[in-house]
């Protein structure tokens, strides 16, 4: 069965406060398990004034406490920028208190280059991808490693048993790092613009699957599949939220043009060049948009041709009314089970 999950940015919206986003986060991942989403990740974003989203770790223990049942998890941290035996640390803290809910999902941006400067400057040397996640997946399991340059280091508290570990990728080379490494394979259809991101995501997937090792974190093979969803009542009422997203992507100044995420109105008032048209229409390869029925069919439609077994939704929408209306429509589009409540 096809398993949905939501990612979320601690969106700061038009009129409020980061206490707000926060607050909002909450409610929407209180919503999520009650609806009947399998996980909720949360995003990490550095010195953009948009997003409250900076520590997922941080996030997600408070959201952890939060809920009872649905899985909570980092899409991803951004482990250029950490020392592998800390984030183990962290994820081994977080899987000790409330066990098989944690996901440890990672990434490779760098951020802007002030902010990659800002966190790096004092790093004695360029940190090398697989070997982080390789470091990463041997402190989090507390794997006997003779052959490890710090086997004698031990990542506390230890526990009987680990979190998941993601990698978020656009790419062939890292499913096949994924797969050599043991651990799950998140396809972002939402980073860039791609007119052959399916054909680049179903082969990604089937070399993945292909070449999976088992590993302490993951038995078998997981394709995850995730684009932004901009969902409402009516394919018409989507398209106008749309806009908000259409103009948040031209990312303009480093994502510092707007303090908040912009409202439809701010995105109807703005004056677009031709070139800027020009790229809206190609970010719309990034979203799935219309009400929710439609929605469905199209995601239904994207993880076949993807093979994927899950799909990471990301409704970046204007508005947190807005997007907890989308998720409750997915979910009974998607017939998922409800929580009963009390």
């Amino acid at each position: 069965m096809l398993k949905i999950n939501i990612l979320d940015y601690a969106v700061i919206d038009e009129g409020e406060t980061a206490a707000d986003a926060l607050t909002n986060t909450v409610k929407l991942a209180q919503t999520a398990e009650q609806f009947g989403y399998h996980r909720f990740w949360m995003a990490e974003h550095h010195d953009v004034n948009a997003f409250a989203s900076s520590s997922p770790e941080m996030m997600m223990m408070h959201l952890l406490g939060k809920t009872s049942s649905i899985r909570l998890g980092s899409g991803g941290v951004m482990i250029p920028h950490y020392s592998p035996l800390k984030v183990a640390e962290n994820f081994r803290m977080l899987e000790n208190l409330y066990p098989n809910r944690v996901d440890l999902g990672i990434g490779n941006t760098l951020g802007t280059p002030l902010v990659n400067k800002s966190m790096n400057e004092m790093r004695p040397r360029k940190q090398r991808y697989e070997e982080n996640i390789n470091d990463i997946k041997k402190y989090v399991t507390n794997t006997d490693d003779k052959n490890h340059r710090f086997n004698e280091v031990t990542a506390n508290p230890t526990g009987e048993t680990n979190p998941e570990m993601w990698v978020l990728s656009t790419s062939v080379r890292t499913a096949q790092l994924a797969a050599r490494q043991g651990i799950g394979y998140t396809f972002g259809l939402f980073p860039h613009a791609s007119k052959d991101k399916i054909s680049a995501g179903r082969e990604a997937a089937d070399v993945y699957r292909a070449e999976f090792t088992p590993s302490a974190v993951m038995k078998e093979p997981r394709v995850m599949a995730a684009p932004f969803v901009v969902v409402a009542d009516t394919n018409e009422e989507a398209s106008r939220l749309a806009k908000a997203l259409d103009l948040w992507l031209l990312g303009k100044m480093n994502f510092s043009e707007f303090k908040r995420f912009p409202s439809v109105e701010t995105a109807e008032k703005y004056t677009y060049t031709v070139e800027e048209v020009q790229k809206l229409s190609e970010n719309r390869s990034r979203m799935v948009i219309g009400d929710a029925k439609s929605v469905k069919e199209q995601l239904e439609t994207l993880s076949e041709a993807l093979t994927a077994d899950e799909l990471l939704l990301i409704p970046l929408m204007p508005k947190s009314e807005n997007r907890q209306h989308a998720i409750e429509c997915l979910a009974a589009e998607f017939n998922l089970i409800k929580k009963e409540e009390g």
